[in-house]
């Protein structure tokens, strides 16, 4: 889980997605409208355009765009001229209140802790994840797994 997270080579993490969807080439030829070649270009490609992304995403089911998010959650400190400059308006974008943590970046999380890999006050420091969120995740998870 944490290289797949660190180190990101979305061409190959598109190709698993493909097999296991048994996708068939012929399928995926058509919807994007080139050759096999082309396709096969793309997924031993490290990046990938943002629209392509977008058309693999809708064609496998697959939010391709969630592991960046979830690799700038666990790898990204926070916007530094943000937290200096409350007063200064910055460009209009969406602004999220919360981090969106998966299923798997939990798991990843409490295996650390279980394992001890790392204290929490370590994750809580180098991910960045709050202290109330990290103890509720271990109760939580805990609590199902006694059961």
């Amino acid at each position: 889980m944490s290289d797949k997270l660190k180190n990101i080579h979305v061409g190959a993490l598109v190709q698993q997605r493909v097999n296991v969807c048994e996708m068939e080439m012929s399928r995926i030829c058509a919807f994007f409208k080139c050759s096999e070649i082309e396709i096969n270009l793309m997924l031993q490609s490290e990046s990938m355009d943002s629209y392509l992304l977008l058309r693999w995403s809708k064609l496998l089911g697959y939010d391709f765009f969630r592991i960046y998010s979830q690799h700038l959650i666990l790898y990204s400190p926070p916007f530094a001229a943000e937290k200096k400059n409350n007063d200064k308006k910055l460009p209009e974008l969406p602004q999220f209140r919360k981090h969106i943590y998966t299923k798997e970046v939990i798991d990843f999380i409490l295996e650390l802790v279980e394992s001890g890999k790392k204290t929490k006050n370590q994750i809580m420091e180098e991910y960045r994840i709050p202290r109330t969120t990290l103890y509720r995740w271990i109760s939580k998870y805990n609590n199902q797994n006694d059961h």
